[in-house]
């Protein structure tokens, strides 16, 4: 058996079909996903001796929820465990749940790479977090890892809250709160 270079077009066409496969997706299923003509996901799934063109490679990637570039360098078998939600490190509910319902690329990636952060965050925070992902979405300009930064920012501010609350300084603190709220609602609501 011969063995292919690691991004070979053999390799990435191979890697292509065999995700394919795993979503149980048939080539017409695929084409229409990941909006490509069906010669080139038939040749994909059956030839895979052709170069693709980044645009094929893009829209692949793009249609399984993967970075292109996670697409062209991790083996298959990495590949596979995320598509079915497995993860090296653990199999926690949290992050279980933020891997499933995250469908942009990016978010995706940020949670492969930063998976003891994506296990700090609460359901609140992760509802939050996907509300923000779209085609053109705040995320997609922004990028995950600042908003994911703006929600631990926001969860260590209400965890010094708390503790301030509990001590005498909870009427200093009520006092400041309220004048910062003031100062945020519109002209309207203000009493």
């Amino acid at each position: 058996m011969t063995e292919h270079p690691p991004n070979s077009p053999e390799l990435l066409a191979s890697k292509i079909a065999r995700l394919i496969k795993e979503r149980g997706w048939n080539q017409e299923d695929f084409a229409r996903i990941a909006n490509l003509n069906r010669q080139t996901v038939h040749t994909i799934m059956n030839e895979g001796n052709r170069k693709l063109r980044n645009a094929t490679v893009s829209a692949c990637a793009r249609a399984l929820g993967l970075p292109v570039n996670d697409l062209y360098n991790l083996p298959v078998e990495r590949l596979l465990a995320r598509l079915n939600g497995q993860f090296a490190a653990g199999n926690d509910a949290a992050l279980q749940l933020l891997y499933e319902k995250a469908t942009q690329p990016e978010l995706l990636a940020w949670i492969e790479r930063n998976q003891e952060r994506a296990r700090q965050l609460t359901p609140e925070e992760i509802d939050e977090l996907l509300v923000l992902q779209g085609a053109g979405g705040p995320m997609t300009g922004f990028g995950a890892e600042r908003f994911v930064e703006m929600i631990e920012r926001k969860r260590r501010l209400v965890e010094q809250v708390r503790a301030v609350a509990a001590t005498e300084y909870v009427e200093v603190l009520e006092k400041l709160v309220a004048l910062m709220y003031e100062k945020i609602q519109p002209y309207g609501n203000r009493n």
